[in-house]
């Protein structure tokens, strides 16, 4: 995991303990920041595994020309 998985993950984490938060004291706008949150954390998290992804791939095209 590189450093954006990580921190996408914690940051949806995060959105979910805040919109239930919000949910269980009745706080709407606690709850839309929450669900804001979660969809930042995804969408960092798929920015992540897409870089990690590219760099295997990188990796893996610099051994076969090595070869």
């Amino acid at each position: 995991m590189n450093r954006d998985e990580v921190e996408g993950k914690a940051r949806d984490i995060k959105g979910h303990v805040k919109e239930s938060a919000g949910a269980l004291v009745g706080n709407e706008r606690l709850k839309k920041e929450g669900e804001l949150d979660q969809a930042s954390g995804e969408s960092q998290e798929a920015f992540g595994k897409a870089r990690r992804k590219i760099g295997e791939a990188i990796e893996d095209i610099g051994e076969d020309i090595k070869r």
